[in-house]
């Protein structure tokens, strides 16, 4: 019996190497579907407005600690799969049981790769994909400047600072059915239509557009009746250097470290519990004013005024409701979540792998590939429905996150007892 719980460093350092092999070759299988699906065609995209080719292996290389984050937890399962499975199918397991040996050879140092995957994974999506962003930012500041036409698409609402502009299809630098919202030098409100227009190069970093068939209107903040309007054939309207690159400048969660997103919750929270604070104030201030017009009576003035404190006192306390489930908010802390949930998934599913790839019994590596893609589809499946479920349903951010990869444990440890047991 004391035999059956000693473990063979030789067997741990055999079944790592061989772990790291096959993870590898997984990874690099993951990364290139990542990196076609996400990275090719934003390069293609780019190229064709001629950017240089230097900038555009720039902006690849700084996309890529995502890639990397993305693509280590998902080679983890398959790579452990198709490990177990062929030793479990080469008999290999087989013929270690009855040297005496116990499943912990196979379990520890399938767990010590795991971590080492989720700790790889983890830094590149908490240390590297921020650095990249940055980097990603300065240099498509740069590429923008010098391309404008890189900011329009067909069918799509850009903003630029004070500016939005609504394209419909776009066919080189011809533009089909244009609008634009700004403000003129007054601070006044104008909106601008345009049948077409056609991006021009007006010689300096702004993006010049020559509007034809244009109808204007602006009209003044205060009072909406006072209003000018006119209509041109031609008009040339220009977006300027400073609000090209305010239209980049901003940065998500996806792209912050952990610390940084924790820090934007704390400060959301305190500015959301705030306004709150306000809301549900002023929602009181209604009550008892409604409180106060029914216990006076008809007889009093303040009875005329009780519906207006109804529908005050109501529409406070809605609005409170409605602030409660502040959605920039919510985006962060699923973000934050999702930062840890994604890279130590690759830990998760090594409980999932060792004894499933344990049950194979014939071409091990192949049916551990094969069913590691399926279970990494289910997987990514389940991480889409649990984020657009907690962005529209309100869900909790840390189960919706973390549901699959709890789900992933649970199975793997239904299987590893019945595998002990049999």
């Amino acid at each position: 019996m004391e035999r059956k719980r000693s473990l063979s460093w030789i067997i741990c350092r055999y079944i790592v190497t061989e772990a790291l092999f096959s993870f590898f070759v997984s990874f690099l299988f993951f990364f290139f579907i990542f990196f076609v699906n996400q990275l090719l065609l934003m390069a293609q995209e780019i190229l064709t407005k001629r950017v240089p080719f230097n900038q555009v292996a720039l902006l690849v290389l700084y996309s890529l600690p995502s890639i990397i984050a993305m693509a280590a937890p998902f080679a983890a399962l398959v790579g452990t799969l198709m490990t177990v499975g062929r030793l479990s199918s080469d008999n290999e397991v087989l013929v270690m049981l009855s040297s005496g040996l116990s499943y912990a050879n196979i379990f520890i140092p399938a767990f010590a790769v795991g971590i080492l995957i989720s700790l790889v994974s983890f830094f590149a999506n908490d240390v590297l994909l921020p650095a990249g962003t940055v980097e990603f930012s300065k240099l498509y500041r740069r590429i923008l400047v010098s391309t404008p036409a890189l900011e329009l698409e067909s069918n799509s609402v850009k903003r630029f600072k004070e500016t939005v502009l609504v394209t419909g299809n776009v066919n080189g630098t011809e533009i089909d059915d244009v609008l634009i919202l700004d403000r003129t030098s007054d601070g006044e409100r104008r909106i601008i239509m345009a049948r077409g227009a056609e991006l021009k190069d007006s010689g300096t970093a702004s993006l010049s557009l020559d509007l034809t068939d244009a109808f204007i209107q602006s009209s003044k903040e205060i009072s909406r009746e006072d209003y000018d309007y006119a209509s041109s054939s031609f008009l040339r309207y220009s977006v300027s250097q400073e609000d090209l690159l305010q239209a980049v400048s901003t940065i998500g969660p996806r792209e912050m470290s952990s610390t940084d997103v924790r820090r934007e919750i704390k400060a959301k929270r305190a500015a959301l519990d705030e306004r709150l604070e306000e809301r549900y104030s002023r929602a009181i201030d209604y009550g008892l004013l409604l409180e106060k017009s029914l216990r006076l009576g008809a007889d009093s003035g303040e009875w005329n005024r009780r519906r207006s404190h109804f529908e005050n006192f109501t529409r406070e306390a809605v609005n409170a409701q409605g602030l409660r489930r502040d959605r920039s908010l919510l985006i962060y802390r699923l973000e934050y979540y999702k930062k840890f949930s994604i890279p130590f998934g690759a830990l998760c599913f090594i409980f999932l792998a060792v004894p499933l790839g344990l049950f194979a019994r014939k071409s091990g590596q192949t049916v551990g590939f094969i069913f590691g893609l399926i279970i990494a589809v289910f997987y990514w499946a389940l991480l889409l429905g649990g984020q657009t479920m907690g962005m529209r349903l309100g869900y909790s951010p840390f189960w919706s996150m973390w549901f699959p990869n709890i789900l992933v444990i649970s199975v793997g440890l239904v299987l590893c007892l019945i595998k002990v047991r049999q």
